[in-house]
């Protein structure tokens, strides 16, 4: 049966319900329950690339990334697939929008909190996986498993772990994830989304309501996440060299800039020019 709802894994489908400037009630009462603390009540979109301070610097590109009205960093990054050095590359993201606050001449060095938020398409450790729990929050602790700084905070969703029924949801993010994660394969809205909010995400998610260039952008997008999604699965299992070279070079093949490449390989970027 075709699809009637885009698969929000892919960049298309990610970007068309959480992304764009209509999105923004979506997104917000999406962050407000997964982020409790954050009490966002307006998000401000900015620009998606972050430059290094120097030219040659290395750069980052985020899904999204918004501010709240109380100044706020938040980083959202669909994982679509493991990665080499994965925490290594969200602690790295993180380091720009705190980068970024610094202020000329005189500053006394206070920062705003930054949120970084992974909606991981994988298990996040095999080697703990009777671990099953959906949300995992993250902050800096000391010795004592005290909070040492409080405004820097990652949450990783792991999408595996949740298998919730209809029936077993019991609170707003419970519901979100079951969107998040069954949308393609819905045909029709189930009863618990009643309400105007995911009204208006259902809309925004149909395909039916999409222009010509849209569905082909739409079928662009998910051919791209599923054969770079079944290369790099195969190439982890396989855990070889040749693996990573098939997943470098595919990706290079859909157009993915070199940056991308090399924190999906773990190659530098001049190796990803030679390939």
């Amino acid at each position: 049966m075709k699809a009637k709802y885009v698969d929000p894994f892919t960049d298309f489908g990610f970007k068309k319900i959480f992304g764009e400037e209509a999105s923004k009630p979506m997104l917000i009462d999406f962050l407000s329950n997964l982020l409790p603390d954050s009490n966002i009540v307006d998000l401000t979109f900015k620009n998606k690339e972050k430059q290094g301070k120097a030219e040659g610097d290395r750069k980052a590109v985020y899904d999204i990334y918004c501010e709240d009205s109380k100044g706020e960093k938040i980083i959202v990054e669909l994982q679509k697939a493991k990665q080499n050095y994965f925490k290594d590359r969200t602690i790295y993201y993180a380091t720009f929008p705190i980068q970024e606050q610094a202020e000329r001449g005189e500053w006394n060095y206070q920062q705003k909190a930054v949120y970084c938020v992974g909606i991981l398409d994988f298990k996040f450790d095999e080697a703990k996986s009777n671990n099953e729990e959906v949300v995992h929050t993250v902050r800096r602790k000391d010795q004592n498993n005290q909070v040492f700084y409080d405004k820097l905070q990652f949450v990783y969703l792991e999408m595996p772990h949740f298998n919730k029924k209809e029936h077993e949801l019991t609170t707003r993010l419970d519901k979100w994830l079951y969107f998040i994660k069954h949308l393609e394969d819905f045909q029709d809205i189930p009863g618990t989304f009643s309400d105007d909010i995911f009204s208006q995400a259902f809309k925004k998610a149909e395909i039916a309501n999409y222009s010509d260039d849209e569905r082909i952008a739409y079928e662009q997008s998910l051919k791209i996440y599923r054969d770079l999604k079944g290369v790099i699965n195969t190439a982890f299992k396989e855990g070889e060299l040749k693996g990573r070279l098939e997943i470098a070079r595919k990706a290079k093949s859909m157009g993915m800039d070199s940056a991308a490449i090399s924190a999906l390989t773990g190659f530098s970027e001049e190796e990803v020019a030679r390939l």
